[in-house]
């Protein structure tokens, strides 16, 4: 069973908004770092990025997944399509996190892993507003917004 804050979209986005705003800044700083070809900085932030998505994020899928999910689904049968696409970002997110350890573990390209965690933030991005979209009700099972009548 979920938690409350997972069920009720506004402490819901508030956990989204805060771990997606701290993976930008990090992603930001190994920019930086980057840029100014300070790569020993540049590898200590790579790796703690790592950690923070693996931490806070892809914890957080977790727990969705293993609960939040399973409920929606059980209480709305046909929301199945629209989970099963949800999980799918979660799972994206995680194949590409393992891709930017493996990178890391090589010694490869920052900007193969700066593309990378592009990658990460924009499918993040795109998976807030569609799972806000599904604990505020507005989506049908096809993913149509409903309209609201009033």
């Amino acid at each position: 069973m979920s938690g409350p804050a997972l069920k009720h979209w506004d402490s819901h986005s508030s956990i989204h908004e805060a771990t997606l705003g701290e993976a930008i800044e990090l992603h930001e700083l190994l920019r930086l770092c980057v840029d100014k070809q300070d790569l020993e900085k540049a590898l200590e932030v790579a790796y703690i990025t790592v950690e923070h998505w693996e931490t806070r994020t892809l914890c957080h899928a977790e727990a969705e997944e293993e609960g939040l999910y399973l409920e929606i689904v059980e209480e709305q049968p046909e929301m199945k399509e629209t989970i099963i696409a949800l999980t799918r970002d979660h799972s994206l997110m995680r194949y590409l996190v393992n891709e930017i350890k493996q990178i890391l573990l090589a010694r490869g390209d920052f900007n193969e892993i700066l593309q990378r965690f592009d990658a990460i933030i924009l499918i993040d991005l795109i998976h807030n507003k569609d799972e806000g979209k599904l604990i505020r009700g507005e989506l049908l099972s096809d993913g149509i917004k409903q309209e609201k009548t009033g």
